[in-house]
């Protein structure tokens, strides 16, 4: 997902004193990261290198978000509300957000309730991307499709007996261990978390177009 291109002239520039104020989320979690400010110069350097720069009011001038920290906010989407007077911008942080260490300005506990699903999914892919030798994630990727399908299904076979014959807490358990091994197997065949709930998206916006 990247869409990036925007009409500078279309915005009201006029309502901030040439300044918009720009809100930060994580482009999978939904995480609000920061808010920023640009201007109609910051807004076409985002657009032009795809790394989020906002106009610093303290400096008075252009700041790339990471430019000297590393930690940069790399564009996916840009968007502008109703009254074209405020930008939301979906970005993937490369570390974290806030000077101070944190995933967001607001702390780290901003995160929206199926946020970590995200954060998941993006751990599963970078294991199998790196492997390192201490991960039962590896263990799982290398020990092939089979064996990836097989935990599924004994942990399919589990959740489903913990929701007739035991509590609350096993329920949970077993359900948690049944998502991690399909986000890995997922990931084997190259999907993800967010491609099935595309499918589910449309899914449902097909059922509900034939609602009478």
């Amino acid at each position: 997902m990247t869409e990036v291109t925007m009409d500078l002239a279309a915005l009201d520039w006029a309502k901030g004193d040439g300044l918009l104020p720009v809100i930060v989320q994580h482009w999978l979690s939904g995480e609000v990261l920061m808010l920023g400010y640009m201007n109609a110069e910051a807004l076409a350097k985002t657009q032009a290198t795809g790394q989020v720069t906002f106009f610093s009011r303290s400096k008075q001038r252009l700041w790339t978000k990471g430019e000297t920290s590393g930690h940069v906010l790399a564009l996916k989407s840009l968007r502008v509300d109703c009254d074209a007077d405020t930008l939301l911008v979906l970005a993937d942080p490369h570390g974290p957000t806030c000077h101070k260490g944190t995933r967001s300005c607001f702390g780290n506990e901003v995160q929206p309730p199926l946020g970590f699903l995200a954060e998941l999914d993006a751990l599963v892919a970078q294991r199998y991307v790196d492997r390192p030798a201490d991960s039962y994630t590896t263990r799982l990727f290398e020990g092939g499709i089979r064996r990836m399908a097989q935990k599924v299904g004994e942990e399919g076979v589990e959740t489903a007996l913990a929701a007739v014959a035991q509590d609350d807490d096993a329920l949970l358990g077993e359900a948690a261990d049944l998502v991690y091994h399909l986000v890995v197997t997922l990931r084997a065949r190259g999907l993800g978390l967010s491609d099935v709930a595309a499918l589910l998206a449309k899914r449902h916006a097909g059922h509900a177009s034939h609602r009478p």
